[in-house]
């Protein structure tokens, strides 16, 4: 009997055990791309509180905390606008003093940072969940290529076997 490489004829060439284990990987590929997805929003975040952070720390909106002389583009028609000097301006424009725009702008780069924190710990996380997931989808892979070879797939069919067929092999 030669191993049904196509699946069309049945299932009585893949061994349960290997559609057992392709399951297990079409779910640990699922798994995967919801933790990438996770990673990207991560970095999305890291990024967006990056550029409000440098933004806000532009040489021209510096002149908006330390001097009278307001900086050239950094009004409501600013060029320059990010949340830190967003607060840098609104405070000035209330009125208030350097010591109450200095203590704005130290709160807001304040929950920059620790936004920027917050991102980077889940980025962090979600790489090592999916270093560690990687390390179980190779054993997976290992054994699902073994099962199949056992079964008389040659290494190269068993290796290239598409999971999401394998796994719904012993549905039909």
């Amino acid at each position: 009997m030669s191993p049904n490489r196509d699946l069309g004829g049945g299932s009585d060439d893949v061994p349960a055990p290997a559609r057992q284990l392709a399951g297990r990987l079409a779910e640990a590929f699922e798994q995967d791309q919801a933790l990438a997805e996770q990673q990207n929003s991560a970095q999305h975040r890291l990024q967006a509180a990056n550029g409000d952070l440098w933004s806000g720390l532009h040489p021209d909106a510096l002149g908006l905390l330390y001097d009278d002389t307001h900086a050239v583009g950094i009004d409501e028609r600013a060029t320059v606008r990010s949340r830190i000097t967003a607060v840098m301006a609104d405070a000035r424009g209330a009125g208030g003093g350097e010591e109450e725009v200095e203590t704005v702008v130290l709160g807001a780069v304040q929950e920059v940072h620790w936004t920027i924190h917050r991102a980077f710990c889940e980025y962090q996380r979600l790489c090592e969940d999916r270093r560690h997931l990687a390390a179980e989808i190779g054993e997976l892979i290992a054994q699902m290529v073994a099962e199949l070879t056992a079964a008389g797939w040659s290494e190269e069919q068993a290796r290239t076997a598409d999971v999401h067929q394998l796994a719904a092999a012993g549905a039909r």
